[in-house]
């Protein structure tokens, strides 16, 4: 058997064609544009989510042999709208990404009404623009056609998962899973099903939304004619990326955590029931398949991987990785502490108005005392999530497991480990979102993938007062950053 797996991210589209071993037999990858029109604001055309998917999916499936390819598998960028008219396919607005804070007084003006526990019981999620249910009441808010449509019959909403199976298909199936369907604050987790009591509290609408779900269902079937792949191809899983993670990392019980390094990071730990954090986590469905529903508490850090890209920018240097070589280049940062509050502080803090800040400059600091900084503040906001998961637990975690672009970074894995004083077991395959995904497919057809959990380990090797003393000053510039 093989799957063609789509892992459809922020930055980059990527298609991998897997089959029964585990062997990823052919591969491509295309980047994304995002597009800043407002401080604060972030969107893509979903036009040309379509077009790097269908591009990539076209070159791997032609790499492989389009008649090879038994079925599809989709592991998508969570939280990012997509708005459509169902007659023309045509979008109304740019997808609003996740990142978007361009509802964040709209979801203040929910909390100061009080609005705040209700939604949090039903979603497990706390009220803000991160979710598209705030998105989606501003798109028919803002945008006159997308209530004519609404009133019409017409209009299509969903997260990125929804549009590229409506594509696929060429609009014959229009669904989402309770993965993704968890992640927009519209979706009662308890009954598996939308709410229209959250729809009228966001101002949103419920009948526009697509179809729920479990993960390992048979979505549809591939349309003749949208990709180079033949009419008939089923689409047997789709995933939120960070979930798709979780379980390509083979976690199947709780007491484990999960660490997507990307734009943003994700860090995903299995709960044995429906469960409400304490913490500034957020409540919500891992995935559901024959076997039931897996849930689990998830800490979301709005800025990780781009930190770097941003210095990076700012200092003048070519990339991530010059940036890197440049940290390594001082065992300190000289007291120089970023916090990149590029679009507000995500999980635990939640603050919407945190800005950018860095503190400790001296006469002494250099560009290279700014780039550790960098990878610093990139492990300690891991930090501050699995701290606050472990006291949501009520229990030490005994690890972390690693994944995304940037935990091929032996560097920052390394001080992840010793920020954490824990190890950190980083995964061989960097698409392990597109790998569980896979799993997920093969497992809905029957068969399974063989594959090994394959990572790279990394032990601590500092000592506490390290760690207690780097995460002393972070707390000191969180809490500036937060005035």
């Amino acid at each position: 058997m093989r799957v063609l797996t789509i892992d459809q991210g922020t930055t980059n589209t990527k298609a991998l064609v897997i089959d029964g071993s585990g062997a990823i037999l052919a591969r491509a990858s295309r980047s994304t544009q995002t597009e800043y029109p407002r401080p604060g604001w972030s969107q893509q055309s979903a036009h040309s989510i379509w077009d790097a998917t269908r591009a990539v999916i076209d070159e791997a499936a032609m790499a492989a042999g389009p008649d090879s390819i038994d079925a599809i598998a989709i592991a998508n960028q969570r939280e990012t709208l997509v708005v459509w008219d169902a007659e023309t396919s045509e979008p109304v607005t740019p997808a609003i990404l996740w990142q978007c804070r361009r509802t964040a007084e709209d979801c203040a003006a929910l909390i100061a009404e009080g609005h705040g526990p209700v939604v949090e019981a039903a979603t497990g999620l706390a009220i803000n623009p991160l979710f598209p249910a705030s998105k989606l009441a501003w798109v028919l808010r803002e945008v006159p056609e997308a209530r004519t449509l609404l009133e019409a019959g017409r209009l299509r909403a969903g997260t990125v998962d929804a549009w590229l199976l409506w594509k696929l298909t060429d609009g014959a199936s229009f669904a989402t899973d309770h993965s993704n369907a968890s992640r927009t604050q519209l979706f009662d987790t308890a009954a598996l099903d939308w709410s229209a009591d959250l729809a009228r509290i966001f101002g949103a609408a419920a009948d526009c939304l697509p179809q729920p779900r479990a993960s390992d269902s048979h979505f549809g079937d591939t349309a003749s004619g949208a990709t180079a792949l033949p009419a008939g191809v089923p689409i047997r899983a789709m995933m939120g990326d960070s979930h798709a993670a979780l379980y390509g990392h083979g976690v199947r019980q709780p007491g484990t955590v999960k660490a997507t390094y990307g734009t943003g990071s994700s860090l995903m730990v299995l709960t044995p029931e429906r469960r409400q954090s304490r913490h500034g986590l957020s409540s919500t469905i891992a995935w559901s398949d024959r076997n039931g529903t897996a849930h689990a508490l998830e800490g979301n850090i709005t800025v990780s991987a781009q930190a770097a890209g941003f210095m990076s920018g700012l200092l003048g240097i070519t990339d991530a990785r010059a940036l890197s070589d440049l940290a390594q280049t001082v065992p300190e940062s000289g007291g120089v502490v970023f916090v990149p509050a590029l679009s507000g502080l995500g999980a635990p803090h939640w603050n919407n108005d945190a800005t950018g800040l860095v503190t400790g400059l001296t006469g002494g600091s250099t560009p290279a005392h700014l780039a550790r900084a960098t990878f610093e503040a990139i492990a300690l906001q891991v930090a501050d999530v699995f701290t606050a998961m472990e006291a949501d637990i009520g229990a030490p975690v005994s690890g972390l497991l690693a994944d995304g672009g940037a935990s091929s970074n032996a560097f920052l894995m390394q001080l992840q480990a010793d920020i954490l004083q824990c190890d950190v077991r980083a995964s061989v395959v960097e698409e392990i979102g597109a790998m569980g995904a896979a799993r997920m497919a093969f497992a809905a057809a029957g068969a399974a993938l063989e594959t090994g959990d394959e990572t790279i380990a990394y032990s601590c090797a500092a000592d506490p007062a390290f760690a207690r003393d780097l995460r002393a000053g972070w707390r000191a510039a969180v809490a500036r950053c937060m005035q």
